[in-house]
């Protein structure tokens, strides 16, 4: 059995976030997973993750999910490079961090989700571990993300990134 429960974040700049906490009956651990959705602008939002929050609630983690601006409930307007909704992950850390009092946070992004979840890493001290879930590569997706890569590529936190079908890039 898994509890969920509805908040709103908002953001430094004003966007106010839909966000979804995953609560699991026998708490496992004191991490929480924040997972951050696929790109806005072709149609991500929070509900895409929502088999995985339960999953991991199931398995005694706390999950969050929350939709970027633009998405869903969520205000705001998305963007293509995926920079202001860094300040997305950022608020809905914050505020994981100041009511749910977690040992540490562990960022999940996927698909476009995954850089914008990179390049918040090292902004959120809470955060020690990220996985990326078909990190996007190409040519296509180096215009709208590529400034991103640097970011978690010099991160020193715990990190994983798999991308497609070819297995994974880098561990650390």
């Amino acid at each position: 059995m898994v509890e969920m429960e509805s908040v709103t974040v908002v953001t430094t700049d004003g966007v106010k976030l839909s966000t979804r906490i995953f609560k699991p009956v026998d708490l496992a651990t004191d991490y929480v997973v924040v997972l951050v959705h696929p790109f806005t602008v072709l149609g991500g939002f929070q509900g895409l993750l929502r088999g995985i929050a339960t999953g991991l609630a199931e398995r005694g983690f706390r999950a969050v999910t929350f939709d970027m601006r633009g998405a869903g409930r969520s205000s705001g307007r998305p963007s293509l490079t995926g920079f202001p909704e860094i300040q997305d992950v950022v608020a809905v850390c914050k505020w994981i961090t100041d009511t749910l009092s977690p040992v540490g946070i562990v960022l999940v992004g996927s698909s476009a989700g995954a850089p914008i979840a990179g390049s918040a890493v090292d902004k959120i001290d809470q955060v020690t571990g990220y996985v990326s879930l078909g990190y996007p590569f190409g040519w296509a997706s180096s215009i709208l993300f590529g400034r991103h890569y640097k970011e978690i590529l010099k991160s020193q936190k715990a990190q994983t990134i798999h991308y497609g079908h070819q297995g994974w890039l880098h561990k650390r």
